[in-house]
């Protein structure tokens, strides 16, 4: 697990409401905290509209994370939970030639935090049962800062 501070986070709000930057997440969960503080609970209804995931496409529910955002006035405080989608996780154990398989892989996670100033991600790596080689989670930090940086998001390693 890493922790990455924003530094530049208009354009990093920018990039994530509007942008595609993080349409290649899910979203487990997020909070928005304004004159009052929305939950959303990304589980996937498949009963109201079919999913092929557990969590919503980032891409499906932005808009209105984007509408909870904007205003003139910036949030208190929000929280959002991103699941990398399976196929970009298998996507990043393949190329590295790690010797752990996929299917234990819960989920490559990014936290993102912002309490009313500084914005900072978190890494971190869910599993379906324990697993002691701790590679998956090397790689998932070096993915994500090497991806970060090709998307020019500034960020500093704390």
């Amino acid at each position: 697990m890493i922790a990455l501070q924003v530094t530049g986070l208009k354009n990093f709000m920018n990039a994530m409401l509007t942008g595609n930057v993080f349409d290649t997440f899910l979203l487990e969960e997020a909070s928005v905290t304004t004159a009052v503080t929305y939950h959303i609970d990304g589980h996937a209804q498949k009963d109201f509209s079919p999913c092929e995931y557990e969590f919503i496409p980032w891409a499906d529910i932005k808009g209105i994370c984007f509408q909870l955002i904007k205003g003139t006035r910036v949030p208190l405080h929000f929280q959002f939970v991103f699941h990398l989608m399976p196929k970009h996780v298998e996507s990043i154990l393949k190329a590295a030639d790690a010797a752990v398989d996929p299917s234990l892989i819960r989920a490559f996670v990014l936290t993102l935090r912002y309490n009313g100033e500084i914005a900072t991600l978190y890494t971190g790596t869910a599993y379906t049962t324990f697993v002691a080689d701790k590679e998956p989670e090397k790689l998932w930090d070096a993915a994500c800062e090497k991806y970060l940086l090709k998307k020019e998001i500034a960020c500093e390693r704390l």
